[in-house]
């Protein structure tokens, strides 16, 4: 298993995933079959997948949205095996549609909150640092694995851009921000030059031992400072009473939109693959979407 478990780190490499993404991913997979090992169970039965999503959720009592992203990422080490052809058929995906609720995780679920809950939700948090990735996130839509992987020379103060590193997922690296935003960013580097202990550390945001911010670290604080205002139930099993990073873009986007900025900027903001082929020929300025975003954009008052 240790060999094929590299193999499969390999191919999640070659497929071009993220790093965090890997990281997790293995992990989440080496757990299942560290504890299938300690069962003395078969790691590719049905019944110890069973046995297993039982011992996370009810002796570990993991929350639903975890053992959701867990067997997500294990469904992933089945698809490799299948197509390695050392099994017959991958059980996961109807293992997770029989039980797991949120297999299809609708849009509808995500938590949207007004322009005057996520300025709240901003001036309530107090940290330097947290105020500023709150804001990013709000005002650029960016994932938050594209966040942490941002560097200092990533951001340009002067133009209010930011060039995103290259990803699978993303079309467009350019995204803008507002001059509220970079106020908050300027207040964060004069801090950041305060904190830094490594010298040559490129990271934008940086944890508190001086390192590059990790995504999990990032969910927690956006969590938390939803939580802080009354935006975040994490007692609640309602995927509509919680707030994670994604929803700030959910935020970004909708509130765009309602703001009447045309939809082809947005979509190029966001860093949305061309579906159409009429896209091909829709060439669009840059200049053009700053223009537009900086007309449409909420103002947070801060």
């Amino acid at each position: 298993m240790t060999k094929l478990l590299s193999n499969f780190q390999q191919d999640l490499e070659l497929r071009g995933l993220t790093k965090n993404t890997i990281y997790n991913t293995v992990g989440s997979v080496r757990a299942y079959l560290c504890w299938s090992e300690s069962q003395r169970a078969d790691p590719l039965s049905i019944e110890n997948l069973l046995a297993y999503l039982k011992y996370i959720r009810t002796e570990r009592s993991l929350k639903s949205t975890t053992v959701e992203r867990h067997f997500q990422r294990i469904g992933l080490w089945f698809e490799f095996l299948e197509e390695m052809r050392l099994i017959e058929s991958n059980p996961m995906p109807r293992l997770r549609k029989r039980y797991l609720r949120s297999y299809k995780d609708p849009v509808s679920h995500r938590r949207l909150i007004s322009v005057e809950e996520a300025a709240r939700m901003v001036r309530a948090t107090i940290d330097t640092r947290d105020r500023a990735m709150l804001m990013l996130l709000f005002k650029t839509g960016v994932r938050r694995h594209e966040l942490v992987a941002l560097d200092v020379d990533d951001v340009d103060i002067e133009k209010l851009s930011i060039l995103l590193k290259p990803t699978p997922k993303r079309s467009n690296r350019i995204v803008y921000f507002d001059e509220e935003t970079a106020r908050v960013l300027k207040r964060w580097l004069t801090v950041r030059a305060s904190r830094l202990k490594k010298r040559g550390e490129r990271a934008l945001f940086l944890s508190r031992t001086g390192t590059r911010m990790r995504a999990d670290t990032v969910f927690k604080i956006v969590a938390k400072a939803a939580e802080r205002v009354g935006l975040h139930d994490p007692r609640s099993n309602r995927p509509e009473d919680h707030f994670s990073p994604h929803c700030c873009r959910h935020w970004f986007t909708t509130h765009l939109i309602r703001s009447g900025m045309p939809r082809d900027y947005i979509k190029w903001l966001r860093g949305d693959a061309m579906n159409e082929a009429i896209d091909i020929y829709n060439h669009i300025d840059p200049e053009d979407v700053k223009r537009s975003y900086l007309a449409h954009i909420p103002m947070l008052g801060v």
